[in-house]
């Protein structure tokens, strides 16, 4: 068998920019023979070329965004390819759950290993099939071809088109009653033939005799009758084992749970006979395990799993209503019936439970896990149960037996039978029931006289301490935020005094030192030390400046910015044009010339004098040479306008 199991690498069938890539794991006969990745519409292509029994995913999700979507990427599989959830149908389960079932361990982060795992869950018959169409299908046969507007050979043509229509359509009639199909057939004549035929076929698509196509002046197309919704159906061949508990009596109550101790089936009714009960067992799976309540099994119960040939479990002793109670705790019950053949099915499972798990490590991957159980509980070797189940050896499907007939005196025997038992528990448990109420009801008032009493006071208790707590809490951010304030002003402080120090010598002068010349760098500067209007700036250099920082700074009214360098480098020309013109002198500091502790330094103040006097005479020079120029332009334009008039003159 082929399979061919698929998994996300990236992208999604959601988005429209990142289209999903598969990691494509083929499996043939239980083993791997490649590994890739591809497109969807790759996948599709060597899908159509290869023909694999199953497709497998463990997410509907990752093909189709919704059910068109679905119904579409269907519509492109070959009739034969089935396309199986590994993870389940209706209630999906993890693929780790349903790998663990098999004994399949994989990388849940490796799209490659999640592909291979789940080709393998699907080759072993685990997972449900998707189904999406009926047993019907419409097979439509038309025009290949524009019939175009007409011409002296048109009448011509159009005969030929509506012909070939016409024959094929007699063609495919006459396969399919070959075949046995039935059928209905709605023509719609045309000149010289058929435009077009459908025929409605009573079969599923992989059963049509003919194919889609396209081709000359026909197509044929084939597709299946949608469903209303997408259903499941389980992939494996097979029923399902079963842990069973059953309750006789006027009310027989039946309750299933698989071999994972998952409830599978729950349901009681008045006057069941046994054929009735064998029956719904019969239709929900194969019962394995046939439990009582009782330590003895009544003998109606006992009827039962003889009809199975299933294995009889009974507790030591009778369960009393609180080990029933804890048993089914957290399980939704209609009444005690079911509450005592839920508990009986469970308590059978708990016994089982241990050795199940010690079985799993003794378990090879790629075997299924229940089959293995099965046998366990049946008494044989898990070596033999692993022999038969070998590739060597398939297994051998086993089908549950057909109802036994019952007659009137068993069913007389299993009501009495159950009447007794009832009558039995339901005094100890009315008794039981009316101890435990009235020790209830003397604990609740007590209760509730304390509860009275210390109600009002708890709640003026628990608001005095939340409007406390609130306080308390507004009050340590305010602390925070005053300390925060100090630091800075302190810090502050300290700069001021060196700032002062320093003036105190007047050969120096002093100067706050930006750490880059950007706007990052002038709002630190303003937060550490802040910029004051005449303060003095140094910038060891100018890289990263910008029209935008000049433009703060001369909004702060700076004295003048110093610029370190160092011979033969200079001041970028931009730099300084752009300066000149938002008025913020701007001269060179040689190294060695300004003394740096922090975010303060200092400068002689000679340097600062000769450099603003420089600064000025170079705007002077800018100025004269600006009223220069446009004094010769203008005297340009008019001596170029008289030179027009003179020429208009003339």
């Amino acid at each position: 068998m082929k399979v061919f199991g698929i998994d996300v690498v990236k992208g999604s069938v959601r988005s429209r920019s990142r289209r999903p890539i598969y990691a494509l794991v083929r499996m043939e006969d239980g083993g791997v023979v490649t590994e890739g990745e591809v497109t969807q519409f790759r996948l599709l292509k060597e899908i159509s070329a290869e023909k694999p029994e199953i497709l497998a995913v463990d997410s509907l999700q990752e093909i189709a965004r919704d059910q068109h979507a679905l119904f579409q990427f269907l519509e492109h599989l070959p009739p034969k390819t089935r396309l199986v959830q590994v993870t389940g149908g209706e209630r999906p389960e993890t693929l780790g759950k349903v790998a663990a079932r098999y004994n399949i361990s994989f990388n849940r982060f490796d799209p490659y290993a999640e592909a291979r795992a789940t080709a393998r869950i699907a080759s072993l018959g685990g997972g449900a099939e998707v189904v999406a169409y009926e047993n019907t299908c419409s097979v439509v046969v038309s025009r290949n071809r524009s019939l175009g507007k007409g011409g002296w050979s048109q009448n011509r043509y159009v005969r030929k088109v509506h012909g070939a229509v016409l024959r094929e359509a007699r063609e495919i009639e006459e396969r399919l009653v070959q075949a046995g199909l039935r059928h209905e057939k709605k023509e719609s004549r045309a000149f010289g033939g058929l435009s077009r035929v459908q025929f409605l076929v009573h079969a599923p698509r992989e059963d049509i005799p003919v194919s889609s196509r396209r081709g000359g002046d026909v197509q044929v197309r084939i597709t299946g009758q949608k469903l209303d919704r997408i259903r499941f159906k389980p992939a494996g061949k097979g029923a399902s084992y079963l842990i069973v508990g059953i309750d006789p009596g006027t009310t027989t109550a039946v309750a299933a749970v698989d071999l994972d101790g998952k409830m599978v089936h729950l349901s009681s009714g008045r006057e069941r006979s046994m054929a009735d009960v064998v029956e719904a067992l019969y239709q929900v799976g194969k019962p394995l395990v046939v439990a009582s309540d009782v330590s003895q099994m009544p003998f109606s119960v006992e009827r039962i799993r003889r009809a199975f040939s299933a294995v009889a479990y009974t507790p030591r002793a009778d369960r009393t209503g609180e080990e029933k109670m804890a048993l089914t705790g957290g399980i939704p019950y209609a009444n005690l019936h079911e509450r005592d053949a839920l508990s009986a099915a469970l308590d059978a499972y708990r016994s089982y439970r241990n050795k199940f798990q010690s079985i799993q490590k003794r378990v090879p991957a790629g075997f299924d896990l229940n089959r293995v159980r099965a046998g366990i509980i049946r008494g044989q070797s898990i070596e033999r149960i692993l022999g038969e189940l070998s590739p060597a050896r398939p297994p051998v499907r086993e089908e549950p037996p057909e109802p036994v007939a019952v007659g009137k005196q068993d069913e007389r025997v299993m009501v009495l039978d159950g009447m007794v038992k009832r009558l039995r528990n339901l005094v100890t448990e009315l008794q039981e029931e009316v101890r435990a109420k009235e020790g209830e009801i003397a604990r609740s008032r007590e209760r509730m006289e304390r509860e009275r009493s210390r109600a009002s006071l708890r709640m003026r208790r628990d608001a005095e301490i939340a409007k406390r707590d609130a306080i308390i809490q507004e009050l340590k951010h305010r602390i925070r935020r005053g300390e925060r304030q100090v630091k800075s002003l302190k810090r502050r402080l300290d700069w001021q005094r060196e700032v002062e120090e320093v003036q105190m010598d007047g050969s120096r002068l002093p100067l706050k030192v930006l750490p880059s010349l950007t706007r990052d760098g002038v709002q630190g500067l303003v937060q550490e030390a802040g910029i004051a209007e005449g303060d003095l700036l140094y910038v060891a250099r100018s890289d990263g400046w910008g029209r935008s920082v000049l433009k703060d700074l001369a909004g702060l009214g700076v004295k003048a910015l110093l610029v370190g360098v160092t011979p033969p480098a200079r001041v970028d020309p931009l730099f300084l044009d752009t300066s000149r013109e938002e008025e913020i002198p701007v001269f060179p500091a040689p190294r060695g010339t300004v003394q740096i502790r922090g975010p303060l330094g200092s400068v002689a103040r000679d340097l600062v004098e000769d450099g603003m006097n420089a600064w000025e005479e170079a705007q002077q020079r800018e100025e004269t040479e600006k009223k220069k120029a446009m004094v010769e332009y203008l005297f340009k334009e008019y001596r170029t306008e008289r030179e027009k008039e003179v020429r208009k003159g003339g």
